[in-house]
């Protein structure tokens, strides 16, 4: 195995596997793996790098170190000073990975919320262990979450994923894994990640399998293009001119119950 950090002291952790067919990527920075700037930073760098040289590299792999997945992206900067920031890296960490075009999986233990869970609902095999925990509680916060309003439709219907993304319910993997929205709960996931490999993508051209990542997503890279900016603006320029996500998300910080004003 042959380990490449993608900057000096980054929380990201990148390992190349398999002769390079697969490679890993870790949030590394437990035990919450917060999906920050610097983290976002990690990650963009990350993809950058395999863009430039795919070679071999047949999946992609993102799990977190430790525990824990990830408790999701950074609630300071969700505040109005930086979201203007955040929010925009956040997405376009997204429309990079799906140019990217390799086939991606996400190995799940422990907490994935929020941005987490996006970033693991956005790969096209999510290996859980019985420890997962998997939600979007951002309307607890007073907010929404963009790229699941893309993604959980894709994996789970239209009308469940209203409903996931309305009340911010935290699933349990098992209870997951009957909805769809993992692939697989064993209590090894890298085990089941490595005979999903062994089977299904090994004996394969990783021209051949980059190609029919990229076909068989046409439609869900176009709401990435074409409806994403649209969701970004909404929670921009629309929903953050109000008082209740400040109040939501303030209130987390703070570690109380929120007082809404519903303005």
């Amino acid at each position: 195995m042959t380990t490449t950090s993608t900057a000096v002291a980054s929380p990201v952790r990148v390992t190349t596997e398999r002769s390079g067919e697969l490679v890993r990527i870790v949030l590394d920075r437990p035990k919450g793996n917060i999906l920050d700037l610097e983290m976002l930073a990690g990650l963009r760098a990350a993809v950058a790098t395999l863009a430039r040289a795919p070679g071999r590299t047949k999946l992609v792999v993102f799990e977190g170190a430790g525990p824990h997945f990830s408790f999701g992206a950074s609630v300071p900067e969700h505040l109005p000073e930086k979201a203007g920031t955040l929010i925009p890296a956040f997405h376009a960490f997204f429309r990079e990975l799906e140019t990217l075009g390799i086939p991606t999986a996400a190995v799940v233990r422990g907490q994935c919320l929020g941005g987490a869970f996006e970033l693991a609902l956005w790969c096209g095999m999510v290996f859980a262990e019985p420890s997962a925990r998997l939600g979007v509680p951002e309307t607890k916060l007073g907010v929404f979450p963009p790229v699941a309003a893309l993604a959980l439709p894709w994996r789970v219907g239209g009308a469940r994923a209203t409903q996931l993304i309305l009340t911010g319910e935290v699933v349990e993997a098992g209870a997951a894994f009957a909805m769809g929205l993992v692939d697989t709960v064993e209590d090894d996931a890298e085990a089941a990640l490595g005979r999903y490999f062994d089977r299904h993508l090994a004996d394969k051209s990783a021209v051949a399998l980059r190609a029919a990542w990229r076909a068989s997503r046409l439609r869900l890279a176009a709401a990435l293009a074409n409806s994403l900016p649209v969701l970004e603006a909404q929670y921009l320029r629309d929903l953050m001119r109000h008082r209740d996500p400040v109040e939501g998300l303030t209130a987390f910080l703070e570690r109380r119950s929120p007082v809404w004003t519903h303005d």
